[in-house]
């Protein structure tokens, strides 16, 4: 899945090679995309590169190739180069996941909405409208209402995290130093990971070596909720 601004910038990219042989500079990229620092961009970039959409080439200066491409771009594009599809989804906020519903037929079990996919890897959008529901065990479930999240990448392995589960959630907006919780990240992008808060500052720890940790000032992070199950399929 792709937020917003890394299809923008994908398309971006791929139009400016197309038409010029050579990808654009950051400042361009900047302006394109209406970002007030390059900074914004580099992670941009990272996050396609993360995601095997763009490779950097070596030892050349502003060398950008684009590997693939989200099909609803260019479906003749992807069906020549063989792209896989990639949907890009919209945030729905919070406050409007529906409540569990404690299934009539099983009282030890109940039904809670998964609202999406989460990164466990670079953040994406999230969170998402409802998808479908899923049927958990009630002693998973404490007070509070839970939704549930299906996860994407590697980033929490160490954790017991794989790619394809399905976590449970609790909604909340605070935890304690050492949970692992669903963080919105500028109010446009959520990411799984744990939270480590340092004096002013936020830290979102992945639990994954290849994966660096994150700081944000205070008033970029709002937590969404906090993991309290997990659920995977073989």
């Amino acid at each position: 899945m792709l937020t917003r601004k890394q299809f923008e910038l994908l398309m971006f990219i791929n139009e400016r090679i197309k038409e010029t042989g050579v990808s654009p500079s950051f400042d361009e990229m900047k302006v394109a995309l209406f970002l007030k620092s390059k900074s914004g961009i580099h992670r941009l970039i990272t996050a396609l590169e993360e995601r095997g959409f763009i490779r950097r080439l070596p030892h050349r200066a502003r060398a950008l190739e684009i590997i693939k491409l989200p099909e609803s771009a260019s479906p003749s594009l992807a069906r020549q180069k063989g792209f896989q599809p990639v949907v890009i989804e919209n945030s729905t906020p919070a406050a409007k996941i529906p409540n569990a519903i404690i299934q009539d037929d099983n009282p030890l079990s109940a039904t809670i909405p998964i609202m999406g996919t989460i990164a466990a890897g670079v953040p994406i959008e999230a969170i998402q409208d409802h998808s479908n529901d899923v049927t958990v065990p009630m002693e998973m479930l404490g007070n509070g209402e839970h939704f549930a999240l299906e996860v994407s990448g590697e980033s929490m392995i160490e954790a017991g995290i794989l790619d394809g589960d399905t976590v449970i959630i609790k909604q909340q907006n605070s935890a304690n130093n050492g949970d692992i919780i669903v963080a919105l990240i500028d109010n446009e992008e959520a990411t799984l990971k744990r939270l480590r808060k340092k004096g002013d500052s936020v830290a979102l720890e992945a639990a994954n070596p290849a994966f660096e940790t994150r700081i944000f000032g205070p008033d970029r992070v709002a937590i969404q909720g906090k993991l309290v199950g997990l659920i995977r399929r073989y």
